[in-house]
């Protein structure tokens, strides 16, 4: 069976995360999420989620293409998840394209290109636009 483990924060799930995690899917037969949690994304990303980790964890699982949701805590856990899951592939967005060549020792890594017109802080650029015109952004 060939693993697969992707990282990310998945807040206001859109298409383009589906995107992703079908393109991810298909290079193998068993699809790790590395979610991650509040905390990371607060104290290490600067970022603030809509949604909790545990409302973002249960869109994950529901979602056909996912097998497994585990926290991502920190930037150093890459190395030791590869290692305890047996992942055989690293896959991630092209936006972070050679940031993870360090783990080629362990495994395949492989940069998928994103879904270019979609997300999630075009969508909450465009909300935020939204309520200050009242409208559709125009």
């Amino acid at each position: 069976m060939k693993k697969i483990i992707t990282y990310g924060t998945f807040d206001l799930l859109h298409y383009g995360h589906i995107n992703l995690l079908r393109r991810a899917k298909a290079l193998g037969d068993y699809l790790i999420v590395a979610l991650s949690t509040d905390e990371f994304n607060w104290n290490e990303k600067h970022k603030k989620c809509y949604f909790s980790y545990e409302e973002r964890k249960s869109l994950l699982e529901a979602i056909r293409y996912v097998d497994l949701v585990i926290p991502e805590e920190n930037w150093e856990q890459k190395r030791s998840d590869i290692k305890e899951f047996r992942a055989d592939t690293f896959v991630i967005g092209d936006d972070w394209e050679g940031k993870f060549d360090d783990l080629k020792d362990l495994c395949e890594v492989v940069y998928l290109p994103r879904t270019p017109e979609i997300s999630t802080t075009q969508i909450k650029q465009d909300l935020k636009m939204t309520t200050k015109t009242g409208g559709d952004g125009k």
